[in-house]
């Protein structure tokens, strides 16, 4: 049986990070399994946790008022779900939803930031590897904007 160190240290998220800093996050982390339609995380709600997908599909939604929710990005396997854990006030600002049998590992974000706090080596590698995937989000939600009020 493979231990949650060890699939931390196979996830796309963690290449090539330290693998003390990857035992420290192990000790945040668990198994979770969300069957097709059932969600991760809703909008409003508290942020205590991010996700990294091993398996399956999750969307990332908005709720429009009187519309059905919109699929702002589907994730997948080696992606992370979730960056509002990182800063105040801690909570979701959008719902994410299993779209297939969805297999991850969740990281307590309470855990985390305290082991953060304690080791800022541990703290900085978190958000080196956070930004980026922050900026490319901001990147692609850009687009889907020049896509959907661009066209004329």
């Amino acid at each position: 049986m493979v231990g949650l160190e060890q699939i931390l240290k196979e996830h796309a998220f963690f290449a090539g990070c330290p693998a003390d800093q990857i035992a420290l996050v192990s000790g945040c982390a668990r198994n979770h399994r969300f069957d097709p339609g059932q969600y991760l995380f809703h909008e409003g709600d508290a942020a205590d946790q991010f996700f990294l997908i091993r398996h399956g599909k999750v969307a990332l939604e908005i709720a429009a008022p009187g519309q059905p929710p919109i699929v702002m990005s589907t994730l997948g396997e080696g992606e992370i779900v979730g960056a509002s854990w990182l800063l105040p006030p801690y909570r979701w600002t959008f719902d994410a939803r299993a779209v297939e049998l969805v297999r991850a590992i969740g990281i307590d974000a309470k855990c985390l930031r305290g082991k953060c706090d304690a080791d800022h080596h541990l703290g900085y590698e978190m958000m080196k590897r956070f930004a980026p995937i922050l900026v490319q989000r901001l990147h692609d939600t850009r687009l889907q904007i020049l896509n959907v009020y661009g066209k004329r």
